[in-house]
């Protein structure tokens, strides 16, 4: 065969996978790590997570109210009642009320992990609220400083433009020093004779 069987290739140059000899060989599926690999039937049923949360959380809801620990209240007191003065054969939980114990077992065997996995959803959404905010934050942070920039900057550009009261006063000062130096040179009277023949 050549070459070509020495490394693994057919004759048409096509890579073959080798397969080791003997009487343990089998054959082995090789894995792509290139290529996602195939979803798993699950033997489990299928539900919507979101859904199932959304139940929780209203079953968690239910829970904390004080409505439900009044109905809870008068449904246990109800129940002794029933079992302790109704007639023997009415009764369906004797005087050590193991079934009652037992419902009530259940239920807080079911509701504390609904309440749990409430409380993981609401910590989820907190943690994206505060991200969130944290992004806002950061976000008014740097506007602000922007800004503080911005009126630093306009602050110093002001200092160096003349006001309305610094161009006054300086008006003022040329007024004052022209009056001045009209009374320390009076002007010429053949001057004021050319004034006085326009």
């Amino acid at each position: 065969m050549g070459s070509g069987s020495e490394h693994g290739l057919t004759e048409r140059g096509e890579q073959r996978e080798r397969v080791p000899v003997g009487a343990s060989a089998v054959p082995r599926h090789r894995v792509r790590l290139d290529q996602p690999r195939a979803p798993r039937r699950s033997r489990l049923p299928e539900y919507d997570p979101e859904a199932f949360g959304r139940f929780s959380e209203r079953i968690a809801r239910l829970l904390g109210t004080g409505r439900f620990i009044v109905w809870m209240t008068v449904i246990i007191i109800m129940w002794v009642v029933w079992n302790v003065s109704a007639p023997a054969d009415l009764r369906f939980d004797h005087y050590p009320f193991i079934f009652l114990t037992l419902m009530l077992s259940l239920q807080a065997s079911y509701a504390a992990p609904l309440i749990l996995l409430a409380q993981n959803r609401q910590d989820d959404r907190d943690r994206v609220t505060h991200e969130q905010e944290r992004k806002q934050n950061e976000r008014s942070i740097a506007d602000t400083e922007y800004l503080t920039r911005e009126i630093a900057a306009l602050r110093m550009g002001l200092g160096e433009v003349a006001t309305r009261d610094w161009i006054r006063s300086e008006l003022q000062d040329l007024v004052k020093e022209m009056v001045e130096q009209r009374a320390l040179f009076p002007a010429d009277p053949s001057h004021r004779r050319d004034e006085g023949d326009r």
